[in-house]
C-alpha cells in the first residue's frame, strides 16, 4: 500500500471533500481521486461514495480510517526519526528544574564536544513529560520525580534539596537567628504552592505529609505552574514557598529571597526517563552517558553512576 494513497483517503474523510483534501495536501483533485480509486481496487471494497452533492464514507471506509490515523502517525514518526538520526537531532522533554537550571549548564559543554548535534526541547511539568514519553513524542525526558509508568525506565542523574524561601524583610531576617523553630513559624504564613503535576509540587506535598502537616492547615494564597513566577511572587511579598534549592539559588545569591533549610527534609533526585524496550540511537545514548558522567556525584556521592 502506498502511503500517499492512504494519506489522500484520510484527508478526504477528515475534511469531507475531495477539493478540501487536495488543497490541504497540495495536490490536484484528480490526483486525490486517483489515489482513492487505486486504494479501493487494492482492498477490493468501496471506501467512499461520491455524488454531485456529497461525499459519504462507507462502513468499510470508516473502519479503515480508524486504522489510517495511527498508521500515518507511525509513518511520520519513522520518517522523522530517520531524518533526525541523520542530522543528529535529539528531542528532549524537560520539566521546569532541568530545563531552566540544569540544561543551560549541560548543553553548552556538550555542544562544544558535539557541534553537529541539535536539540528540540519541549518544556512541561513532570507529568506532562511522562505523558509525552508514553506517546513516544520525545527521545528522552528529564523530570523531577520517578515515573510510575510501566512503559518507562529511569535513572537518577542529579540530587537536589527542597528549601523554604521567604521575602527579604526584617520580620523574616529575625527568624534566621532561630532556625530550629523558624520553619514551623513560617508555615503559618501565606504560602504559594506549585501545581499538582510538577515534581517540585509533589516533593513539597510529600515533605508536608511526612511532617504531619495537611494542606488544609496551610494558608494557601496561590497555586502557580511556573517556578520563576513563584520566586517573583515570594520576592514581591505575597507569601512564602517551598522550592528547589537549585531554582532558588540565584535569587538567594542576589539577596532577593531568604532561604531556610527544611528540618528532616529528604533530598530529591532528578531523573532521566525513556521508553522501555526502545533501542536508543547512538546520539541519545551518547548524550545520556554525558549527563550521567558529568552530573552524578556533583550534589551527593550516594547517587551512583548506573549502567544504561
Amino acid at each position: 500500500m502506498e502511503i500517499n494513497r492512504l494519506r489522500s483517503f484520510a484527508a478526504v474523510v477528515k475534511y469531507g471533500s475531495f477539493t478540501k483534501a487536495a488543497e490541504q495536501l497540495y495536490l490536484s483533485q484528480p490526483t486525490v481521486s486517483t489515489h482513492i480509486r487505486a486504494l479501493e481496487e487494492q482492498l477490493g471494497c468501496q471506501l467512499i461514495v461520491r455524488t454531485t452533492k456529497s461525499t459519504e464514507v462507507t462502513p468499510k471506509g470508516q473502519e479503515l480510517y480508524s486504522y489510517a490515523a495511527g498508521i500515518l502517525e507511525l509513518w511520520d514518526r519513522a520518517v522523522r526519526a530517520c531524518r533526525d538520526a541523520e542530522r543528529k537531532i535529539i528531542h528532549l522533554g524537560a520539566s521546569t528544574i532541568p530545563s531552566a537550571y540544569i540544561l543551560p549548564d549541560i548543553l553548552p559543554e556538550y555542544g562544544k564536544r558535539n557541534p553537529n548535534t541539535y536539540f528540540v526541547i519541549h518544556q512541561s511539568d513532570s507529568q506532562g513529560i511522562i505523558n509525552g514519553l508514553e506517546e513516544n513524542l520525545f527521545d528522552l525526558g528529564l523530570i523531577g520525580m520517578r515515573p510510575k509508568s510501566a512503559a518507562l525506565d529511569s535513572r537518577a542523574f542529579y540530587r537536589d534539596n527542597m528549601v523554604l524561601v521567604t521575602p527579604v524583610s526584617p520580620k523574616y531576617l529575625s527568624l534566621q537567628a532561630h532556625p530550629a523553630t523558624a520553619v514551623q513559624e513560617l508555615l503559618k504564613e501565606p504560602i504559594i504552592l506549585r501545581e499538582e503535576g510538577s515534581g517540585s509540587g509533589k516533593n513539597a506535598a510529600n515533605y508536608l505529609e511526612r511532617m504531619g502537616i495537611s494542606e488544609r492547615d496551610l494558608h494557601v494564597v496561590a497555586r502557580v505552574n511556573d517556578q520563576e513566577a513563584v520566586k517573583n511572587l515570594v520576592a514581591g511579598g505575597l507569601g512564602v514557598s517551598i522550592l528547589s534549592e537549585k531554582a532558588a539559588e540565584r535569587f538567594v545569591q542576589e539577596k532577593r529571597l531568604l532561604q531556610f533549610e527544611l528540618p528532616n527534609a529528604v533530598p530529591r533526585d532528578l531523573y532521566l526517563v525513556w521508553r522501555k524496550g526502545t533501542v536508543l540511537n547512538g546520539n541519545v545514548w551518547e548524550f545520556m552517558t554525558f549527563i550521567l558522567k558529568t552530573q552524578i556525584g556533583k550534589e551527593d556521592e550516594r547517587v551512583k553512576y548506573p549502567d544504561i
